[in-house]
């Protein structure tokens, strides 16, 4: 039997050894290799209750532990290391009450193990338990800091003014790295009430991730619809998942981007086909990380929207300017220019050659006039990427008309425009609507303008159209568009303009 006393030195440095590192995976294996050390066991291993929650497998002696083959890829959480049919010292670690794992020990170089063994590995497994717990301590306080960190670097560069479609990417490639997974993805709803892959943070080619779609009916769309996290411990044998690159991934996490009760999308964060589960912690910090990306989201788009009506009402302005000082002086230039022509009229030679002048300045200043109700015309349309639907755009044109006629056009919309017109005949349609306001705002003595889109009147054939309408009251003249009939003439009531555009739906 051995004397405890000369060994207690012995315990002693394998006891401050277990605590010298706080990092969890090096403190597991300094309590394995001291334990070996402590007992003279040519083998010792550490077996996890919940290899889950911290994310690691069973724990080896460094040295002379026999060598496994390769398991063969599997979807399944390695089973902890199996110890030579030898004699075993079996001693449990408690961390808070809780039993963490069995310390497995084989194989003494002289003799079997002896109730003193035993008790320096009882004394080595409580000091081991404090060295856990802290080891767990400083990994969550890690990770929070790490997870912490990258949601306000997101937040940062969206704020910093990126477009929508770099904004998902930056979510999702940040994302990727701090949970350590394969792929960083995010879905949006689809008009058919499905979600769709729209940007893929990948180590290679996502191409082919991105448009994957999750079909209506899939068991984990109505959770994902509704906002709620889903934790998945392999994709590829889940049967909620049903897209065809799930065989590639193994445990994942899809959680919610809301904000206000506004559901942006979903991040999800797969890990490659057997790779570790996500921890309890990691968990958390992801959904967290995801409230805050949403967040953020909704911030820059704001701000994007708040930067882009900056823009308008600046453009705005600089077109009031220009229509209200620029082209009236450029008007009554002109119409002082006419009235020196007539008073010049005359046979003479020179009166001709000063009559010929004058016209060809008036010209000159009704081509100004027209250049810069153009330019005016173009100031009044919101930026090119401003969200619309047809209806809105109608209405855009409208506004922008108003602001060179100085009044604002009538609209009125008969049919279900938005469900029933779509390209390639909106876009014509709206390059008619553009025409015929840009000809009534030429036209002297307008006061009214009329915009009618009607999708329910049928073409004269009787196939199903569309017809726009465009009336003013100004001086009569000639209607035309391109695309469609047009016909000219006067309106109930009085003179005017009326333009008429068809098309089949």
């Amino acid at each position: 039997m051995h004397d405890p006393v000369p060994r207690l030195p012995s315990l002693l440095e394998a006891v401050l050894s277990v605590g010298t590192d706080l990092e969890l995976r090096a403190t597991l294996q300094h309590i394995v290799d001291a334990a070996a050390e402590l007992t003279e066991a040519r083998y010792a291993a550490l077996d996890m209750t919940d290899p889950g929650r911290d994310g690691l497998t069973g724990i080896r002696t460094a040295d002379e532990q026999p060598q496994p083959p390769e398991p063969p890829e599997s979807t399944e959480s390695p089973k902890p290391p199996e110890l030579p049919e030898l004699p075993e010292l079996v001693v449990p670690i408690h961390v808070d009450d809780e039993v963490f794992g069995d310390l497995r020990l084989a194989g003494k170089r002289e003799g079997s193990f002896t109730d003193e063994d035993e008790q320096l590995v009882r004394v080595l497994a409580t000091q081991a338990g404090i060295a856990i717990g802290n080891a767990r301590l400083y990994e969550t306080a890690r990770q929070r800091e790490r997870w912490i960190e990258g949601a306000a670097a997101v937040t940062t560069a969206l704020l910093s003014g990126e477009s929508a479609a770099d904004a998902l990417m930056t979510v999702a490639e940040r994302a990727r790295r701090l949970a350590e997974a394969s792929a960083g993805v995010i879905l949006q709803p689809t008009e058919d009430g499905g979600m769709e892959i729209v940007t893929a943070s990948t180590l290679d080619d996502p191409g082919d991730i991105v448009g994957v779609v999750i079909e209506p009916g899939s068991p984990v769309l109505e959770q994902l619809l509704g906002g709620e996290p889903v934790f998945i411990d392999d994709t590829a044998t889940d049967p909620r998942m049903t897209t065809r690159v799930r065989h590639r991934f193994g445990p994942s996490m899809m959680l919610p981007l809301q904000a206000g009760g506004r559901l942006l999308g979903t991040l999800a964060l797969p890990r490659r086909r057997g790779g570790r589960p996500y921890t309890a912690v990691e968990r958390l910090l992801a959904t967290q990380f995801a409230s805050q990306a949403a967040l953020a989201l909704v911030h820059a788009e704001a701000q994007h929207s708040r930067e882009r009506l900056a823009v308008y009402e600046d453009r705005d302005r600089i077109a009031r300017d220009l229509h209200d000082l620029v082209v009236q002086r450029l008007f009554a230039t002109g119409m002082m220019l006419e009235s020196t022509q007539r008073r010049s009229a005359g046979t003479g030679d020179t009166d001709k050659d000063v009559h010929a002048m004058l016209g060809r300045a008036v010209d000159e200043l009704q081509s100004t006039v027209q250049e810069v109700r153009t330019a005016i015309f173009a100031l009044q349309q919101p930026p090119a990427d401003a969200p619309t639907t047809f209806r809105g755009k109608v209405l855009r044109e409208a506004a922008g008309a108003g602001a060179v006629l100085g009044f604002q056009p009538s609209t009125r919309f008969t049919g279900a425009v938005e469900n029933r017109l779509a390209e390639p005949v909106a876009g014509r349609l709206l390059t008619a609507l553009r025409r015929a306001l840009t000809a009534a705002s030429r036209r002297a003595g307008v006061s009214r303008v009329e915009i009618t889109v009607d999708v329910t009147a049928p073409l004269p054939d009787g196939r199903p159209g569309v017809r726009l309408t465009v009336f003013d009251d100004g001086e009569a003249g000639n209607g035309h568009a391109e695309g469609g009939g047009a016909e000219g003439g006067g309106a109930e009531g009085g003179a005017g303009t009326t333009v008429t555009w068809q098309s089949p739906l």
